[in-house]
C-alpha cells in the first residue's frame, strides 16, 4: 500500500510517495524548480494565487507518477501539509475570490491588536491562547473592511491546505488545528470562538465542517483522478499546517518534545499538555495534530519570518552564481563573529516575537576596506541562528526548556556552519533526521486512513542520523550578546 504526501510550501510544491509497510520513500519531487515568487502589491503585503498552488500540485503529482518507480494505482491515501496562517476565500462555485493573503503579510497587525484590546487580554490569552495579531482571522477582517463587495460573495473561509483538499475532493472541511492557527478556536470550550465571531461580525456559515486532523476530509473526484492518473475515491485523510506536520514527521508528539525547521521562515515548535500563552503573544500556541478534548496536545510555536529567505537573498545578491555549498564554504573560511559584521534577519514582514514590529533586515558595521562576501555570508547564518536563540529565550521565560531539539537535515540545517551556530548559540543539542514535509504528510495520511494502528507505529523507522552538541558556546556567547544589543537598540526606535 502506498501513501501520497503533498506539501504546499511558500517556495514550491513537494510531493512524496511512501510505502506504508516499510515507511520507505519511493520517490520525491518538487515543482517548480525555481522558488515561487511572493506578490507584494504594497509594502508589508504578501500574496500568492491558490489556483497557482493547485496547478503546481497537479504538475508535481504527474511528474512523480511518471517516474516509473511505483504503480500510481497502488496509492491508497493522500495527506496534505501547507504553509500556515494564509487566508483563502471561495464562492459558492468553489472559485477563489482573490489571491491568498499569506503568513508573512503584515497588513492586519492593527486590526488584530484592536481585537486583542477589545476582547480583553485575559480572555484572549486564556481562551484563544494568543492575541488575534496578524493571523487569519484578522486578515479576514481586513477583507471585510476593505473589500466589502468581495466579502459579500464569500461562501467559505479556509486555510491553504483546505483549498487543495477541496480541489481534490470537492469537499470543504477544517480541523481544530487549522482553525486554531487562524485564531478562530476557543480552547476553553473546544469550538469556534464566539468572541472572535462576534467581535468581527463574521457569519458562522463561512466556516467549514470541523473534523479531526486524522480523518477523511473527502475522496478524490473522478475527473481529478483521471487527470492525475490516480484511482477515484482515494481519501484525503490528513491535513496539517507545515509546522505541526514537521513535528509529526520528526515524531514530536508528546509533552516536552521539540522540533525545529529553518526554511523560508524559521520555527521552534514544542509540545505541551498545558494551556499555554505568552503574556505578550510573542510565541503562539495551536492545537497539535494529535490534540483532543481528553488528551490535550498543544504546539507552542516560535516563528521567525526572515531565515532561509535572507540566506537566499544574500546568495542571489552577493553570490555571483555560487551554489549554496560554495557559499557555505566561503562563510566557514571566516572566524566566529564575521569580524564584527552583524545582521538582523527581520526583512520578511512583521515579526511576532518582536511584538509584531517591522524593523526590516539590517546590516551593521560593514567596513568596505575590511569585509567581503564571505563575512556577509557568515554574518547572515549567524544572525539567523541568533534570532533563534532570542526566540528560544522567550520560550524559556515561559517554562519551555528543551534538552534536545529535533530537525530535518534540510534547508539551512544542511549547512554545517549554521548547525554549529545554532547549537552553540542556543546551547541545546540538535538531532538531525532525514525528514521532509511531504513524507510527513504521506505518513499522516496513513494514520488518518488507519493503515497504521497508532501515530507511534507510523514512525517506527524514524532514526536520528546525526547528533550535534555544543562545543564552542564560549566563542558564540559574546557575539550573540553584541547582536542582541544591536537588536534591542533598534526595537527602542519608534
Amino acid at each position: 500500500m502506498l501513501l501520497l504526501g503533498i506539501d504546499v510550501g511558500t517556495s514550491s510544491i513537494k510531493v512524496s510517495v511512501v510505502d506504508a509497510q516499510s515507511q520507505r520513500v519511493l520517490q520525491s519531487v518538487q515543482y517548480p524548480d525555481n522558488e515561487t515568487e511572493i506578490s507584494s502589491p504594497q509594502p508589508g503585503w504578501a500574496e500568492q494565487s491558490p489556483e497557482m498552488w493547485w496547478e503546481h500540485v497537479g504538475i508535481a503529482i504527474q511528474k512523480i507518477n511518471a517516474s516509473g518507480l511505483f504503480n500510481p494505482a497502488d496509492i491508497s491515501a493522500i495527506g496534505i501539509a501547507y504553509q500556515m496562517h494564509g487566508l483563502v476565500v471561495v464562492d459558492k462555485k468553489q472559485q477563489a475570490l482573490r489571491d491568498s493573503i499569506i503568513w508573512c503579510d503584515s497588513r492586519a497587525v492593527k486590526i488584530g491588536d484592536d481585537a486583542f484590546n477589545a476582547i480583553g487580554e485575559d480572555k484572549s490569552l486564556s481562551r484563544l491562547l494568543n492575541s488575534p495579531g496578524n493571523f487569519t482571522a484578522s486578515k479576514l477582517a481586513w477583507v471585510k473592511q476593505n473589500e466589502p463587495d468581495l466579502y459579500s460573495r464569500i461562501d467559505k473561509v479556509m486555510l491553504p491546505g483546505d483549498f487543495i483538499a477541496m480541489k481534490l475532493t470537492g469537499e470543504i472541511t477544517s480541523s481544530p488545528s487549522s482553525l486554531s492557527e487562524g485564531i478562530f478556536w476557543d480552547f476553553e470550550h473546544e469550538e469556534l470562538s464566539e468572541d472572535i465571531i462576534n467581535y468581527f461580525g463574521f457569519d458562522k456559515g463561512l466556516f467549514p465542517e470541523v473534523k479531526p486532523v486524522f480523518a477523511t476530509h473527502g475522496c478524490l473526484k473522478a475527473d481529478v483522478a483521471e487527470r492525475l492518473s490516480l484511482r477515484t475515491g482515494i481519501p484525503v485523510s490528513y491535513k496539517s499546517g507545515d509546522q505541526p506536520n514537521n513535528a509529526l514527521s520528526l515524531n514530536v508528539l508528546e509533552p516536552g518534545e521539540v522540533a525545529a525547521t529553518a526554511g523560508t521562515s524559521g520555527v521552534i515548535y514544542g509540545i505541551s499538555d498545558q494551556l499555554f500563552s505568552d503574556p505578550k503573544s510573542r510565541v503562539n500556541t495551536f492545537a497539535h495534530v494529535n490534540h483532543s478534548v481528553n488528551d490535550r496536545r498543544l504546539g507552542v510555536l516560535l516563528c521567525i519570518n526572515g531565515t532561509g529567505i535572507l540566506n537566499r537573498w544574500a546568495k542571489n545578491t552577493f553570490g555571483n552564481n555560487l551554489s549554496y555549498q560554495e557559499i557555505n564554504q566561503q562563510a566557514a573560511s571566516v572566524s566566529v563573529g564575521a569580524n564584527g559584521v552583524r545582521i538582523l534577519p527581520f526583512g520578511n514582514g512583521a515579526e511576532r516575537m518582536l511584538g509584531n514590529k517591522l524593523i526590516g533586515a539590517q546590516f551593521h558595521r560593514i567596513d568596505f576596506n575590511l569585509h567581503h562576501s564571505a563575512h556577509l555570508f557568515r554574518a547572515v547564518q549567524e544572525g539567523i541562528a541568533f534570532a533563534f536563540r532570542y526566540g528560544l529565550d522567550i520560550m524559556r521565560e515561559n517554562g519551555m526548556n528543551p534538552t534536545v531539539i529535533r530537525a530535518g537535515k534540510a534547508n539551512l540545517f544542511q549547512s554545517e556552519l549554521f548547525a554549529e551556530a545554532f547549537v552553540n548559540s542556543t546551547n541545546v543539542p540538535v538531532e538531525l533526521y532525514h525528514n521532509d514535509g511531504s513524507v510527513g504528510a504521506a505518513l499522516g495520511s496513513g494514520i488518518g486512513a488507519k493503515v497504521f494502528s497508532s501515530e507511534k507505529e507510523a514512525f517506527l523507522n524514524v532514526k536520528s542520523i546525526k547528533l550535534i552538541t555544543p562545543t564552542m558556546t564560549e566563542q558564540y556567547e559574546p557575539v550573540y550578546d553584541d547582536w542582541k544589543r544591536i537588536l534591542e537598540e533598534q526595537l527602542t526606535i519608534k
